[in-house]
């Protein structure tokens, strides 16, 4: 069965998600960003996958580059739509010249497979030394959680599980996500931060024993795991389409 994102209803637009012209300034773009924050954030009672919407967008139009990259992409399309119309096809998308369309289509799928290559490939490697070895350290430490030598080997494993999320993240944002793949990076977005928090909420355990946090990291990490198989599924239908 295909695993559905959560992200599948997003329109690809994150000019529309935040709710700004593609003309507007970066402090417009902030504003816009900052009120939608203030709005939709969990902590007054906002939904968590809008935030993570939201969130994916500002850090898209945040960037210059990212954002460069973005327009230039949809200009293309938009100008090969529009020659279209001109000539009065009905079909605008199809009036393109075939090497125009097969030019804009193999530029597009190399895009992509070095995306994946370079960011993808890496980051999936990183999440594995994560969430593999959690289950064997939550039963490790369950045995006894009081035991200072059992917390210390959980402590440690929470330590470079966060240098490893470090490294992740900086990978994710070294090359922009190609415009085509935007929603799988979303849905890669949504994984990340779901191991993000529930480190968080482990570390909080660890320095306090409050038993909701062991319970919410746990989640947390096993929704990481979740969607971390689906995104191998998700990546196999971006590379054949």
């Amino acid at each position: 069965m295909r695993c559905k994102s959560n992200l599948e209803s997003f329109g690809q637009d994150p000019y529309q998600v935040l709710g700004v012209s593609p003309e507007a300034s970066l402090v417009e773009i902030k504003a816009a960003y900052r009120k939608l924050v203030k709005k939709h954030h969990p902590d007054a009672g906002g939904d968590q996958q809008t935030i993570l919407t939201v969130n994916a967008a500002w850090e898209l139009l945040g960037d210059q580059d990212r954002r460069k990259e973005f327009d230039n992409n949809k200009r293309h399309v938009d100008c090969l739509v529009n020659e279209a119309q001109q000539r009065g096809v009905r079909n605008a998308r199809a009036s393109a010249t075939a090497s125009e369309i097969k030019d804009l289509s193999s530029s597009t799928q190399v895009a992509i497979e070095d995306w994946l290559q370079k960011v993808y490939l890496p980051i999936d490697r990183l999440l594995g030394k994560v969430i593999n070895p959690f289950p064997k350290e939550l039963r490790s430490l369950s045995a006894d959680p009081y035991d200072d030598l059992l917390m210390e080997g959980f402590v440690l494993y929470l330590e470079k599980s966060r240098k490893n999320i470090d490294k992740v993240m900086d990978i994710y944002r070294s090359i922009p996500v190609p415009s085509s793949a935007y929603q799988f990076g979303l849905s890669l977005y949504y994984c990340l931060s779901q191991v993000e928090d529930g480190l968080s909420e482990l570390e909080r355990y660890t320095m306090g024993y409050v038993d909701n946090y062991l319970h919410d990291g746990k989640e947390m990490m096993r929704e990481a795991k979740k969607r971390r198989i689906c995104l191998k599924e998700e990546r196999r239908t971006l590379v054949n389409s």
